[in-house]
């Protein structure tokens, strides 16, 4: 009995869309794996979007603010997804951590350090410019392919 159940020790079933005549259990695994992104997106519809709740009266209201909602987390989605592509194949970069290791960016990461960017606003004689306080804004916004032509760094 104990040698039966140590053949079957650290085995799980796993439930996929897949139709059984075409499930082979490396899609089954593949199909698995890719979960936890979906978790994680999840999870950012939770947190850093900051979705709470909101009363809606109307069914029209309701399937708009869920449009909405889910158009943030794509361009959530997309901002990382940029940032990974640009860093080529490592996808690592320092600077977005507080002790300073590399670090593969995240959304929420990027998004908070590009929160601190303060834009003056131009004039008839002046251009706007970006008033960048680490040079880690610099280059996330490069990795965005953001293309920042006018920029001041903080008077010290």
């Amino acid at each position: 009995m104990l040698d039966a159940e140590a053949a079957v020790d650290g085995w799980y079933a796993l439930l996929a869309g897949i139709p059984a005549d075409r499930a082979d259990p490396a899609q089954v695994l593949v199909q698995y794996k890719g979960q936890g992104a979906v978790e994680r997106r999840y999870a950012d519809f939770k947190g850093p979007l900051a979705v709470a709740p909101v009363f809606v009266q109307h069914n029209h209201r309701v399937a708009a603010l869920i449009q909405v909602t889910c158009l943030a987390l794509l361009v959530f989605c997309l901002i990382e997804r940029q940032a990974r592509r640009a860093l080529g194949p490592e996808q690592t970069m320092a600077g977005l951590d507080p002790d300073n290791r590399r670090v593969r960016p995240t959304s929420r990461m990027i998004l908070y350090h590009l929160g601190e960017l303060t834009l003056h606003v131009g004039t008839m004689t002046e251009q706007p410019t970006v008033q960048i306080t680490r040079g880690v804004q610099l280059h996330l916004l490069e990795l965005l392919g953001i293309e920042v032509t006018q920029t001041r760094w903080p008077q010290t």
